[in-house]
């Protein structure tokens, strides 16, 4: 318990050396007297900044941007010429790496940009593949128009014969 004491004796007798309890000992501050920090154009700071034109935090999204316009020009390609696996694969980079972006340091909006763009050109065409696989399955368009049509002739035919009949299955 001694030691405890003397240890706070001491540290007591350091801050109130330093002036008391507001005024900080042992730390080295700014003062007013430093130079202002030279102004920089906008061309200087892009230049000099951590993901400036002069490293890879730059020049990755540049030519990311190629894979997200490949997969704009998709759009004009018919659904089932389309890759479900490699649309997956555009969309899962670009989510992950979206995410990614800003977890790292230095923090690259323009790649998070990038990333989410080919997340959201790879969700539109794996919803177009899904869209095409589902007609597929169920016919063409007209054909359920047809389908439709028919279904609704027979249910207005149904109700023109037997009234009751059809307000009761209407009710259940």
């Amino acid at each position: 318990m001694s030691s405890r004491a003397g240890l706070r004796f001491s540290k007591w007798s350091r801050v109130m050396r330093a002036g008391g309890y507001g005024k900080a000992f042992g730390r080295r501050f700014q003062t007013t007297d430093a130079a202002p920090a030279p102004t920089q154009n906008f061309v200087q700071r892009v230049w000099n900044s951590p993901v400036g034109v002069k490293t890879v935090h730059f020049w990755a999204p540049v030519m990311k941007w190629a894979i997200v316009l490949a997969g704009v020009s998709d759009f004009s390609r018919p659904a089932e010429k389309l890759s479900l696996t490699q649309n997956l694969a555009l969309t899962g980079t670009g989510t992950i790496w979206t995410r990614w972006c800003f977890v790292i340091r230095p923090a690259n909006m323009f790649l998070a940009s990038v990333n989410f763009l080919l997340a959201g050109v790879g969700i539109a065409q794996v919803t177009r593949i899904f869209l095409y696989q589902q007609s597929l399955k169920n016919g063409s368009v007209i054909q359920i128009a047809e389908n439709d049509a028919k279904d609704a002739v027979e249910t207005t035919k149904g109700t023109a014969k037997d009234p009751q009949n059809a307000a009761k299955k209407a009710v259940e």
